[in-house]
């Protein structure tokens, strides 16, 4: 029995220092510094598909006939610009009597304005008069007696 315990006793001293061995080695290295990562190598820029040929618009007809067409399509487009042009110098007529409505309107609120103020300063006077006819005429006798 002593011959285990002292076995025993010599297995646990052995651990124990080797476990302090580690310890003391694991705290003297020095840290690496970590690796410089490698430069991924740049992919390949995507390139644009080439353009397929634009299609002529016209395929079927001859020189004179696209003469022809667009000559008519130009013919078309000047009747639009002049009939535009007629509206715009309609929409300026109508806008300028439309102005001048404003400007007679105006004058005509600001006529009425006047007319009112005037009507106003009238009734006040009335009133004050009819308050100075009832307070002489008729309280002041009755105030005295």
């Amino acid at each position: 029995m002593k011959d285990s315990l002292i076995f025993g006793i010599t297995i646990m001293i052995l651990l124990t220092s080797m476990t302090l061995v580690f310890a003391i080695e694991e705290t003297e290295q020095e840290p690496k510094p970590p690796k410089m990562p490698e430069p991924s190598p740049e992919p390949e820029p995507i390139r644009m598909p080439e353009p397929a040929p634009a299609p002529s618009p016209f395929p079927e007809e001859s020189d004179s006939e696209k003469i022809k067409r667009l000559t008519e399509e130009n013919d078309k487009l000047k009747e639009q610009i002049t009939n535009l042009q007629g509206d715009i110098s309609a929409l300026k007529n109508e806008k300028t009597r439309l102005q001048e409505q404003i400007t007679e309107l105006n004058d005509t609120i600001t006529s009425l304005k006047e007319i009112t103020m005037e009507q106003i300063r009238v009734i006040m006077d009335l009133a004050n008069r009819l308050k100075d006819v009832l307070f002489e005429k008729i309280f002041s006798p009755t105030i005295n007696l």
